[in-house]
């Protein structure tokens, strides 16, 4: 049987353009691509896919090969990549590329917000920001959009690089860049280079970025040759901003050369406002009117556990588990500490891939809590901040959430207030549910 090129895979895409990972998630007409992992072989679900109504099945092992139904490709995620990139090629719409190491899904939800109260925005869903997710994003991508925002994630050097190559921004922005992956970047440096190598991506082929001048391993990294557009809460940039007020939601202002706007946002956290402050910035320089910014911005709801503010039960609670690095955690105990409310508890969860750096990681969010002084009450959950349990007699430690979630549930909350924090892998949520 003859191999499936790109370009008739493309052609079939076209009439076929929903592409499904999944067979629970299959639609009728979709192709189904048979993805592989350590646990799974995709091509070993073929047929189901087609019994269940895809139109078309991409493979890449001819013993699953059947009928002109069954694509035939060397590697099908090799193949899913570079049908990603073959569409790309065919569109003009701006791309828009978001990474850094805190706050990249929270702002790419707030500049797609902003930026549809003018445009058919297409944007990544979700967490699928990865070597499969920016694919799967890009071919989402139909004739009625405008522009596309792609949320582009990594843990080790080369991979923004890589899905650079893949989607081929014209535009890009790092919403920081902190202590996150350390492990895999090799280090605080490794995070630096790794996450700037969209800079040089975007510098060589032309393109355009936004930067955030308070981050000063932004503003060092940023090349000289390319095209920016500013904004900062500190300096004189294109686009700057003024906090008011961090409790219990977010109000500032901001202003460009021609344009200005009032936030009373939501979101919590004085960190928050730099990634507003980013949306606001973007949607200006794409002609979003102030009104419309400001619309976007104060009506945008956060969900899947990040910076939620939440009223259960009399209960305050700052849900932030979605995910958790040292950079994060600090800033999230910073603001925790400086709020005005009664009562308060901290209850972490451990920070993931930091590598040799865990260790002391997880002991310095410890001498931070230790030095703090309006939180009554300490919960530490998992494996590394246990590790340091004889040294801080005052915190109360468990080893796994489930752990927690008894002692959790038996204890009466009412007028206190509750920081959750904690890496995806901790599930620190699964404590506020009966």
């Amino acid at each position: 049987m003859k191999k499936t090129t790109i370009q008739e895979l493309y052609h079939i895409y076209l009439q076929h353009p929903n592409i499904s990972k999944d067979t629970r998630t299959i639609s009728e007409g979709c192709i189904y691509i048979a993805l592989k992992g350590e646990s799974f072989n995709g091509n070993s679900f073929a047929d189901s896919a087609l019994e269940k109504g895809a139109a078309y099945v991409l493979i890449d092992e001819e013993a699953h090969w059947k009928n002109e139904h069954y694509l035939l490709v060397d590697d099908v995620l090799k193949s899913l990549q570079q049908l990603a990139n073959y569409h790309r090629k065919q569109i003009s719409i701006p791309v828009i590329a978001i990474s850094g190491s805190n706050g990249k899904t929270t702002t790419k939800e707030l500049i797609s917000a902003t930026l549809s109260k003018k445009y058919n925005v297409l944007y990544t869903n979700g967490n699928y920001n990865n070597h499969i997710g920016v694919p799967l994003t890009l071919l989402r991508i139909r004739p009625e959009h405008e522009i596309a925002i792609v949320e582009m994630g990594a843990n080790h050097q080369k991979e923004i690089d890589f899905l650079c190559t893949i989607a081929e921004p014209d535009y890009g922005m790092l919403t920081n860049i902190g202590k996150a992956h350390l492990e895999g970047f090799g280090g605080e440096e490794g995070v630096r280079i790794g996450k700037t190598e969209m800079f040089r991506f975007i510098e060589k082929n032309g393109g355009q970025l936004f930067i955030n001048l308070d981050d000063p391993k932004i503003k060092a990294s940023v090349p000289e040759s390319v095209k920016t557009v500013t904004y900062s809460l500190t300096e004189d940039a294109d686009c700057t901003g003024s906090i008011t007020t961090t409790h219990p939601g977010l109000k500032g202002t901001w202003k460009t050369k021609h344009s200005s706007g009032q936030i009373e946002s939501s979101l919590y956290g004085a960190y928050n406002f730099h990634n507003i402050l980013a949306a606001c910035c973007i949607a200006n320089f794409f002609d979003v009117s102030p009104k419309q910014i400001d619309e976007a911005i104060n009506q945008y709801e956060s969900d899947m556990n990040r910076s939620q503010l939440v009223e259960k039960n009399g209960i305050r609670i700052y849900l932030d588990a979605y995910n958790a690095n040292p950079s994060s955690m600090t800033l999230s105990l910073d603001n925790f500490e400086k709020s005005n409310d009664k009562e308060k508890i901290a209850i972490l969860g451990d920070m993931f891939e930091l590598g040799e750096a865990s260790f002391n990681e997880h002991l310095k969010i410890l001498q931070q809590l230790k030095n703090t002084n309006s939180i009554q009450r300490t919960i530490l959950i998992g494996e590394h901040f246990s590790t340091h349990s004889n040294q801080f007699t005052n915190f109360l430690f468990f080893r796994t959430t489930s752990d927690a979630k008894q002692w959790f549930l038996e204890q009466d909350w009412s007028g206190k207030t509750l920081l959750l924090k904690g890496s995806r892998g901790m599930k620190l949520e699964s404590l506020l549910e009966d």
